[in-house]
Parts: C-alpha cells; structure tokens; sequence
C-alpha cells in the first residue's frame, strides 16, 4: 500500500479513519469498495452470524447514512442508497456532491482538525485492511501494522485522506515562552513605573524649592530686607526720601484728671519702612493759633481743643495727623489692666499719691523689667520729681505707652474689642474700628523690636532748632516743608538777631495784617547786622519777596537758602530792620 504523500499515490483511493495510536495521531486505511460493503451487510443479516454490536446500526432503516440500506421512498424494496458525505468530498461510486460539486480524481484532502470525534475499526478489521500513520510517510516493504478494533467502527462515516491537513499541536514549551514573555512585560513595565515615579519626584522638587525661592524674595520685599528695595534704602539712608514714605499719625493728648495738665505724644506708624516711633512733644511746643497768634502746645489743648491743636501740630511740623486720640488718666489705669499688666524698666521711685504719709514703701520700684498694674502705670506716666524739667515726665509716659503696646493684640478684630471695651468717647475723626488696627500695627512692630521713643527737640523759646528739622521732623515725621493747599497762607518763620526782643511781636503783626502765616523761630544769640530773607523752592521766591515788602526790608536781601522745615520761607531780623509804627 503507497503513502497517499506520496507521488505515485492513486487519487481514486479512498481511506477511511479508523483510530489514533498512542501519541493521539490518526490511523486510516483504505476504505472498502461498495460491492464490499454490500456483502458484509448481508453477513450482518444472517441471524447464526449476527453478533451484539452496541455502536452498530441495528435496523436497515438507521443505515440510510452508510453506504446500502433502506430507501423510504422506494416501492418496498431495498434499494442502494449513496453514502451521503456532510464535508463535501464527494463520493467515488456516485459522483453526488452535496455542495453542488461533482465528484473528480482531483479532489482536495480533508483537513484532519474536520474529522469526527467516532473511531470506524471494525469494519476495517473485517475487510482485513491494513492501517497505518499518514505522518510516518507509510508501511516500508508491505509491512503495515494492524490497527486496534474499536467499538464504534460499524457506526461511523467513511472519510477520506484527502479532506485532512495533518497540524502539529503546540508542545508545552510554549506555556513556558508564554510565562517568559509576561515576565519580561512586567518587569519592563515596573522599570517604565519608577523611572516615571523619579521624574515625577525631581519635578515635585524643582516645583518646591523654585515656590521656597520666591516665597523668600517676597518676603524679604516685603520685610524691606532686600537690598535695593525702598524700605531697605529709606532705613540704610538709601534714594528713598523719607517725605515720599507713608506714614499713619494719630496724637494722643493724656489729661491728669486729679493734678491736671496734659501730656501729647504722636504714634507713628512708618509702612514703608515698618518702624514704629513714639514722639514726645514738650509742652513748651510754641504754636500757632487760628488767628495767627504765637501759643504753647499745652494751651493750646485747654483752649483750641483737640481739632484746633491738631491743625496747629500739622502747621509746625509738616505732618498730617489722622485723628486725635483722648486717654483720661482712668482710661490708662482700664487699658493696662485689660491688657494684663505691663512690664517696663523704670527709672525713679515713684510714691503711692493716695498714701496719706509720705515716706512710705513707694509704689513703683526703681529697676528694670518692673511690672505695673493699670494704678502703678498711671502713678509712673504722671510722675514728675520736684526739680525735674517736664520732658522727664513725657518720658515716662513714652514707656508706659511702648509697655501697653508690647502687652496689646495684633490681631485687628482683639485689638478692636480692647479699645471698645474701655468705653471711652472718641474723635470724630477716629473710630473704634480705625484706632483699633492702628494700635494694632504698632502692637506687632512693638512686640518685635520695631518700635522706638524720641523726643522732638525744642528750644526755650518754643521753636524747633535745626536739630529738631533734621532728626525728628524730617526723619521720623518726614516733615520736609508740605505744599500749602491752594489758598492757604504762606508760612513765614521769624527769627530776631536785631538786639531787640520787641521787633519779634512787630513783625508778628505786621505778617498776620498781611496776610501771611507767622511762625516763631526764636531769638539767636547774636546780633547781625542786615537780615535775610529765604527760599528753598524757586516756586516761593514770589513768596519770599513778597514778604520782605511786607516787613520793609530790601529785595536784595532775598536769596534761596535753607528755610525750616514747616515754613515756606526763613525771615532772619537784623539791625537794619526799622518796623513799621
């Protein structure tokens, strides 16, 4: 029998699948002519021959799929039925293709994964047919083993090896390749993971330290730590001019309601520089009333009042003071205590005022870090030793301020509720709510060292010196010489160096009949001979002629110079000076 693989294989022949050896391969053989068939069906037929088959056709009626057997559609008889083929090969006896296909030698071998699950043995083993492998290329020398009797032989289908492909099933490697593959996937994946996770750290930290960078140079902006920064350059003496600085004022007139008498100090709270300055002002403070008459700063608080005195100050010092603060002696004793006592270095022993016998254990301790309650605070800011010049009392009053500070909340809406709690009655032209975040800028300034106490220089006289223009005035109030408001008189400051001290109430009054603002500037220690007339802007040089005619003096003696720093022009009186009768 030839391998049908083979090239000397006969197409005609037909093979029929009759078992699978040990390795689950195919076994054919070669199918059995139709007159074959036909007589071992009559041997089935015969009952001395007839044995059980449990996979045999029984009946003739259930061969109608075999070969021969019974046709319903015939007159009674037996008739040959075609074998029907379900996979199109055709059969050779009939040439009936079901798909519509005659039946040729040239017909294409059925693919094996088609064949059905049934193993035919028996019949082959009848027909003494012998069987072999297609994959081991045939029996050599006639040789071909004989296959296992199945069972199920009598029942099955004929097939041919033409309508199988023999395909090698995969070997077990391959789960192994598959395992490998899926490893390696995800062991790339995990690398592709951390090097994205270590990116997305360096980014992550990039981000930070560029958000620390900038959050640093902002505040060191905005501390006024920077250098080349406006703040940095108006504390370093830097291009900044302290009059383009912002300032908030606010005065604050304390009234002794059992001695009496009064006490004025300006709070200042510098923005630009964030610096917080008490000034102390000296009741000697010579100012100028409404109608141009010379005064003193503490008469002026009796009389003008706290508006009057308040104008007055803006005039003399060049500020502009935003409200006025009235703190009654009780009213301290109330905020000290509020705000849990105060701690200060004192400098005298100051006795108890209630005590009726004096020499008694004093009531505030000389020393340093004393702490006061609200009764010690108002005994301290009040206290004047006999001999001491008034300056030493303001002072004191200066500390206990600063303490009160320290001891008060920054927080605006605390600091708010404190100044509501004492009940007091305010300026109009400051509310609780206004004074509240005030006091509380200068509490944060205070509580971390950004505050200081200075004393505004003045002469016996009342009159600023030069000192007071550069140090104070200038520095701390930025009271460079203000534009007067349109309309407003021009401020004239007159200093006598004639010899005579009544020229100074002549000239006074020959200022106010024209027109002009009068202010004070002292007597000098010696006399001159000629007098000066000053200007420091040349948009005042019409001011400044203007009142050296009033005065009669020359126009030659007008020059610009330096002019005091609340004046718009500098009048020195010399001895040529003849006033007026």
């Amino acid at each position: 029998m030839n391998d049908p693989y083979d090239s000397g294989y006969d197409g005609d022949q037909q093979y029929e699948l009759v078992g699978y050896d040990d390795f689950g391969r195919p076994v054919y053989q070669p199918a059995a002519s139709p007159q074959q068939q036909y007589q071992q069906q009559q041997q089935a037929q015969q009952p001395e021959q007839q044995s059980y088959d449990p996979y045999a056709q029984q009946t003739p009626q259930t061969q109608g799929y075999e070969g021969y057997g019974y046709d319903p559609y015939a007159t009674g008889q037996q008739q040959p039925v075609p074998s029907y083929d379900p996979y199109g090969a055709g059969n050779p006896a009939t040439g009936y293709d079901p798909y519509g296909q005659a039946a040729s030698s040239g017909q294409q071998p059925l693919v094996a994964e088609q064949a059905p699950p049934a193993v035919p043995t028996a019949r082959a083993a009848q027909a003494g047919q012998t069987a072999y492998v297609p994959q081991q290329g045939g029996p050599v020398g006639g040789d071909v083993p004989q296959a296992q009797e199945s069972p199920q032989d009598s029942g099955e289908r004929d097939y041919s090896t033409q309508q199988f492909a023999f395909v090698e099933e995969p070997t077990g490697d391959s789960e192994d390749v598959i395992d490998w593959l899926n490893f390696t996937e995800n062991r790339t994946e995990r690398r592709e993971e951390a090097k994205r996770r270590a990116r997305g750290r360096v980014i992550a930290l990039v981000v930070v330290l560029a958000l620390v960078a900038v959050g640093g140079t902002g505040y060191l902006w905005y501390a006024g730590k920077l250098p080349g920064t406006s703040s940095a350059d108006a504390k370093t003496g830097g291009a900044t001019t302290a009059g383009a600085q912002k300032r908030d004022v606010v005065v604050v007139h304390l009234h002794n309601t059992k001695k009496g008498g009064t006490s004025t100090v300006l709070l200042v709270d510098n923005a630009t520089t964030k610096q917080g300055t008490t000034v102390l002002l000296p009741n000697t403070l010579a100012l100028t009333d409404d109608d141009g008459s010379t005064t003193t700063l503490a008469k002026s608080v009796d009389d003008d009042g706290s508006s009057g005195t308040r104008d007055a100050l803006d005039t003399v010092l060049g500020t502009d003071i935003e409200g006025t603060w009235r703190l009654d002696t009780p009213y301290l004793q109330n905020l000290v205590e509020l705000v849990g006592n105060i701690d200060i270095d004192t400098n005298a022993d100051v006795p108890d005022p209630d005590a009726r016998k004096k020499g008694t254990v004093p009531l505030v301790k000389k020393g340093e870090a004393q702490t006061l309650s609200g009764k010690m605070a108002v005994a301290y800011a009040t206290y004047l030793a006999s001999g001491e010049a008034q300056d030493a009392q303001l002072e004191r009053f200066g500390q206990v301020m600063q303490g009160v500070l320290r001891k008060l909340s920054s927080d605006t809406r605390a600091a708010t509720i404190t100044v509501q709690t004492l009940a007091q009655i305010l300026d109009p032209s400051l509310t609780d709510k206004d004074l509240g975040s005030f006091l509380a800028r200068l509490a944060d300034l205070a509580k971390g060292g950004d505050y200081k106490t200075a004393l505004l220089p003045v002469q016996g006289d009342g009159t600023l010196s030069a000192q007071a223009s550069s140090s104070v005035v200038k520095t701390v109030l930025g009271g460079a010489a203000k534009s007067p408001d349109k309309g407003a008189a021009v401020r004239v400051s007159v200093q006598n160096a004639s010899g005579d001290k009544g020229d100074t109430d002549k000239a006074r009054i020959v200022l106010l009949n024209g027109g002009f603002t009068f202010l004070e500037a002292g007597t000098a220690d010696t006399a001159r001979a000629t007098s000066q007339v000053s200007y420091a802007d040349a948009a005042d040089k019409q001011n400044a002629t203007e009142a050296a005619k009033t005065l009669g003096l020359p126009t030659s003696s007008v020059r610009k110079g330096t002019v005091s720093s609340n004046a718009d022009v500098s009048v020195i009186l010399g001895q040529d000076y003849k006033p007026a009768t």
